[in-house]
């Protein structure tokens, strides 16, 4: 089946057309039937999989339509997300899907001004993506009325519960109409996603893509064993040989993302990082000038490894291998996005194996090992162009400045 055949608006075909969206992924094809139906749905399905076009094509449908336009004066939907990050790419998606249509839509998040925001209000919206702290400080506020609220989203859910916003998920709740349609996507399910779930939803549809790996079949990702102190030259291989390839490198910690910057600068390799240090205006330009190619390289931490769409991603690289099994779906998840194939790569310290195992034992299988001949390993660190040779002390360094912020957190508390 293509959209063509879809009983949507015109207008949002014509957009999809424009965006060479031709045929449904699974869990559109699944999703966008119940969705026009009026019915609630809990979707879970793997990361890349095009779940935001799941509910964002028949939700400006809906609202395009008329056909909830019962309440007329007011925001029809609400789309909770967890970052600031992903609220703005939702909000892309939504315009350049509805772009043809009269619906509109507006990012309402934290980090930035809120008087800009509370502008936009003011002039009208549709459909608002949120994130949960800005949301209710302009509800208390009286800039937000939640009353004509028709069809709700929460996506991303797992990622809102890691970050600690299940209270905040159930005090919406009582802002919002009892009448209402409800569409609940989510990346895993455990028990305590499902119980929120089923508090959220009316008899819902469920949709589940579930393979048996969770890592998308066209995603080739392996295993590099190389030593702590070793991972900066290896990285500067892997950058000479995909000269001009977009690749994404994730590290544990903000520091770390710094350190590994200056040191592939002292390689004249050029590079950004992404992290929550950095202010929002800043972090939306880095993404911007990854996604369009002006910058290549990306060092980032976590906060961009849940729900960041960032097209032709030709290598993932855990530079750190991650403490939670499940992020290391999310990080290498980052390439191979929909229909197109990808590269993931991790390096693996000794003291990370165990990190490795858990990872494997999520998966229910080995991930390939790259095996790394003893001449190769020694002369990747023989050609390297990083003069500095004491990069213990950097990492000692890195490790105070670590307890250092932890105590200046603990401080402000």
């Amino acid at each position: 089946m293509k959209f063509q055949d879809y009983r949507i608006d015109p207008n949002i075909k014509k957009s999809l057309e424009k965006l060479n969206f031709r045929k449904p992924t699974d869990i559109q094809f699944r999703a966008i039937p119940s969705v026009l139906k009026g019915e609630d749905v809990l979707a879970i399905a793997q990361t890349g999989t095009g779940k935001t076009a799941a509910f964002a094509i028949p939700v400006i449908h809906l609202v395009q339509s008329g056909k909830i336009a019962g309440r007329p004066n007011g925001i029809k939907c609400v789309v909770m997300v967890p970052t600031r990050e992903l609220a703005v790419q939702i909000t892309e998606v939504f315009n350049k899907i509805g772009q043809y249509t009269r619906v509109k839509t507006i990012s309402i998040h934290g980090g930035v001004e809120q008087d800009p925001q509370i502008a936009k209000l003011a002039n009208g919206a549709d459909i608002i993506v949120v994130t949960p702290g800005r949301l209710f400080d302009l509800v208390s506020q009286g800039h937000i009325n939640l009353q004509k609220v028709e069809i709700v989203i929460f996506d991303e859910a797992d990622h809102m519960l890691d970050k600690g916003f299940l209270k905040d998920l159930k005090d919406l709740i009582r802002h919002l109409p009892l009448k209402r349609q409800t569409l609940f996507f989510s990346a895993t399910i455990n028990e305590t996603i499902k119980k929120l779930a089923y508090s959220l939803v009316r008899n819902p549809i469920r949709i589940q893509l579930s393979p048996k790996d969770p890592v998308a079949k066209n995603i080739d990702h392996s295993v590099a064993f190389i030593e702590m102190d070793d991972k900066r030259f290896f990285l500067e291989r892997l950058i000479h040989e995909n000269e001009n390839k977009k690749i994404l490198v994730f590290v544990r910690t903000k520091v770390r993302a710094e350190r590994v910057c200056k040191a592939l600068e002292r390689m004249e390799i050029g590079s950004a990082t992404l992290h929550g240090d950095k202010e929002q205006h800043d972090r939306l330009k880095t993404l911007d000038g990854f996604r369009n190619g002006q910058i290549t390289i990306l060092i980032a931490t976590d906060v961009s490894a849940r729900g960041i769409d960032i097209p032709n991603v030709d290598f993932v690289v855990n530079y750190d291998v991650p403490e939670n099994p499940e992020t290391y779906v999310h990080r290498v998840g980052r390439t191979g996005r929909a229909f197109l194939k990808g590269l993931a790569v991790t390096f693996c310290s000794p003291e990370e194996k165990k990190l490795l195992l858990d990872i494997e034992v999520f998966l229910q299988k080995p991930v390939k090992v790259l095996e790394i001949e003893k001449k190769d390993y020694a002369d990747t660190i023989s050609f390297t162009m990083d003069v500095t040779d004491d990069w213990k002390s950097l990492l000692k360094e890195e490790e105070e400045a670590e307890r250092a912020g932890k105590k200046k957190k603990k401080r402000k508390k």
